[in-house]
């Protein structure tokens, strides 16, 4: 006779032998916005960045932020630069993408041509303002890029270009091809997305077998859901949030808070009114209030461990009085200082942004300035942030968050100020000059031009209002092993993940 207790004693033989049984090798993450694009040619952007980059999307080299890491081979085995200057790529073999294509040169030429060109407006341009950079294919296994003038960082700027296959047309694409160590298997819009790991990969399988994407603007809410088991990571939570040692996480944060200013416009064209909104700003009132400690007051729009700090320029004082009297010799001048100003967030951009942007506002008004607060959703919020900006535009604060986790400006300096920058609220001869020597130089000399960029656009362009170097909380389940790094604003990879 078989009885209950036979029937629940075989079942509990059988979970103990089958790993599928022995531990959940699935992985629940909750992002603070929803993905509005899968597009591997905008892998910059954070959160596309957190679901592609190197899980479904791989890059040449890759930069590995963890201790002793570096820039580290991927889809090339190796790379040198020739004597021309220019940088030979020896790509792995045996590797197919998820559609069963194989990975070859064309394919990396097909990847760099399409993210450049300007039918499509990925935002990877942008970090290769100021050069012109081609691919050659040598032969299957073998390109070279060249770049005038030469680019001594050539191979860092190439981990920007997520791998596509060449039959990738040119037009943004709903469902990524890569060869990553996952495929897209679901994307419900405002509800999740689910990767499903690849048994064809190229390298060592992940620990994680499936991730699925989730979406809650509020940090606590995110919080919580780590909390109770319904996700296993977010990687932003608020740091009010951060109160459990065994599962919260501070990560130094690669993300600069600033706010965009375009000089074209009046009264931003008034050197004065820049001095005065920068000087309007309480920021050390935000560090541990708002802004959580160990975040830093910024000087610069990348983070201080970027080659070419600059230590000695100082960060804006607090001085509302002088603001105030700044902004009353300008309008004496007939300079029309009490044109109103659009103070633009973006929705759940980062912590407690709301919060931070009413008291930016707050203080800016105290100091003279009429100010409205308008936040947008990521979409409409790109059309302000980037070129061509709107016409008929008044003066706006657009403020953003950039990433740099790769240490040196290039990463930032021409498409945030050259003139014909993407994201750039200056025309300035000198600041463009600057940028393409440094660009191009290597050495102390390279070091020495950013540094004095730096000096240029804090002191003497007041180029935008810059607020803080932020720290980063992520909440991660127990049953997991997986810590942030400064990375972690821009890519999660699932491979980084292993079960306890």
């Amino acid at each position: 006779m078989i009885t209950r207790s036979l029937i629940w004693g075989a079942f509990a033989t059988a979970a103990a032998l089958s790993p599928a049984f022995a531990q959940d090798s699935t992985v629940r993450i909750v992002l603070n916005e929803e993905v509005d694009l899968l597009e591997p040619c905008m892998t910059t952007r954070s959160n596309i960045g957190r679901v592609t980059l190197q899980n479904v999307n791989e890059t040449l080299a890759f930069l590995d932020l963890r201790e002793g890491g570096g820039l580290q081979p991927k889809l090339a085995e190796s790379w040198e630069q020739l004597d021309d200057g220019s940088w030979r790529f020896h790509l792995r073999q045996g590797v197919t993408f998820s559609d069963g294509t194989t990975f070859d040169a064309n394919d990396v030429k097909h990847s760099f041509d399409r993210a450049m060109d300007p039918s499509i407006t990925c935002e990877v341009p942008r970090y290769f303002g100021g050069m012109t950079v081609s691919a050659e294919v040598v032969d299957e296994h073998t390109i070279d890029f060249s770049a005038d003038p030469e680019q001594p960082i050539l191979p860092l700027l190439l981990t920007l270009i997520a791998i596509v296959p060449e039959e990738t047309p040119i037009e943004f694409v709903r469902d990524p091809i890569g060869t990553g160590p996952y495929a897209l298997s679901e994307w419900t819009p405002g509800q999740r997305i689910v990767l499903s790991q690849r048994d064809d990969y190229w390298g060592e399988q992940p620990a994680v077998t499936e991730a699925t994407y989730l979406f809650r603007a509020d940090p606590a809410v995110r919080a919580a859901m780590v909390a109770t088991g319904e996700a296993d990571i977010s990687p932003s939570i608020a740091a009010l949030d951060a109160t459990n040692p065994e599962t919260d996480f501070s990560y130094l944060d690669s993300e600069t808070v600033y706010g965009r200013l375009d000089h074209s416009v009046t009264p931003f064209d008034d050197l004065r009114v820049r001095k005065a909104l920068n000087l309007a700003i309480d920021r050390e009132a935000f560090i541990g209030t708002l802004v959580p400690e160990g975040a830093l007051l910024a000087s610069a729009v990348y983070p201080p461990p970027t080659l070419g700090w600059n230590e000695s320029v100082e960060v804006w004082p607090y001085d509302p009085e002088e603001a105030a009297r700044l902004l009353q010799e300008a309008a004496a001048d007939g300079v029309a200082t009490d044109t109103p100003i659009t103070l633009v967030g973006r929705t759940a951009n980062f912590p407690n942004n709301v919060e931070i942007l009413e008291a930016v506002q707050q203080m800016l008004q105290e100091a003279g300035f009429t100010v409205e607060l308008q936040f947008y959703e990521v979409a409409e919020f790109e059309e302000l942030y980037s070129k061509p900006y709107p016409e008929g535009r008044g003066p706006m604060i657009v403020v953003a968050m950039h990433d740099n986790s790769r240490a040196d400006p290039s990463f930032s300096m021409y498409f945030k100020y050259a003139s014909d920058g993407r994201q750039s609220g200056i025309d300035d001869p000198k600041a463009d000059d600057l940028i393409n020597r440094a660009q191009a130089a290597t050495g102390e000399e390279r070091e020495a031009l950013w540094k004095e960029l730096h000096a240029y656009l804090h002191d003497e362009v007041v180029a935008d209002l810059l607020l803080f170097h932020m720290v980063g909380f992520s909440r991660v389940n127990e049953r997991l092993d997986w810590q942030p790094t400064m990375a972690t604003n821009s890519q999660l990879p699932l491979a980084d993940i292993a079960f306890r």
